[in-house]
């Protein structure tokens, strides 16, 4: 069985996206190119990519579905998101419900969804509730 060992989320500020990146998981992360700030995330590689930044020809477009982390303590999370800058509104919703808003998803999780400043989605889940079929 393969392993999952770096998931790329693509940014067009390096420097903002780590910074973002650095307060939401707690680490600083390690700058691996002038264009990508990796984030071990239990052995996953969280890879923030600014593909202008690397001296690539094309500019960072948000990725359409979510990734997903777990957390130890979601209400913790959900204020250092908007601490952080995490986009979300009470009136913005996603196909699962309103962002930013704390639920017990019928699938037995306990999460919430923001976007990252750069509109990548993002679902935080409480540990211990993560479901994996």
């Amino acid at each position: 069985m393969p392993h999952l060992f770096r998931v790329l989320v693509p940014v067009s500020d390096i420097d903002a996206a780590a910074a973002f990146y650095g307060q939401v998981l707690g680490a600083a992360g390690k700058r691996v190119s002038p264009g990508r700030h990796y984030f071990d995330c239990g052995g996953t590689i969280l890879a923030c990519v600014d593909p202008r930044a690397d001296g690539d020809d094309y500019s960072a477009q948000p990725i359409p579905e979510p990734v997903y982390l777990s957390v130890a303590d979601i209400e913790a999370t959900l204020n250092v998101c908007r601490q952080a800058g995490a986009s979300f509104s009470s009136d913005e919703t996603t196909d699962i419900g309103p962002l930013a808003t704390i639920a017990d998803r019928p699938w037995g999780e306990r999460s919430f969804y923001v976007h990252d400043p750069f509109g990548n989605p993002l679902c935080f889940v409480q540990q211990g509730t993560e479901f994996t079929g």
